[in-house]
């Protein structure tokens, strides 16, 4: 089954951390804290630009990642935090 990204959900611009640079997080972002570069609509304002972290790019929804319904992102951000916790250093 297919899964598109959720409107309002942005867990994969909240709970993973990102070590490379981002416009407006020169130093990337720690785990648990929002993006600079969501909107108010929790939408990525630089999707598709290049400067955009390629770690972004790669991250995809899936049905693992975002369960199987709907839920305003609970799942993701469930899922992302412990995989956070489970790949720190």
């Amino acid at each position: 089954m297919s899964v598109s990204c959720r409107p309002g959900c942005a867990a994969c611009c909240i709970a993973p951390s990102i070590s490379s640079p981002i416009p407006g997080m020169p130093q990337g972002k720690p785990a648990g804290v929002p993006c600079v570069q969501l909107n108010e609509h929790l939408r990525c304002k630089i999707f598709g630009h290049p400067s955009r972290p390629a770690v972004c790019g790669q991250l995809a929804a899936s049905l693992e990642m975002c369960g199987p319904q709907d839920d305003a992102g609970q799942f993701a951000r469930v899922y992302l935090t412990q995989l956070e916790e489970l790949t720190r250093p």
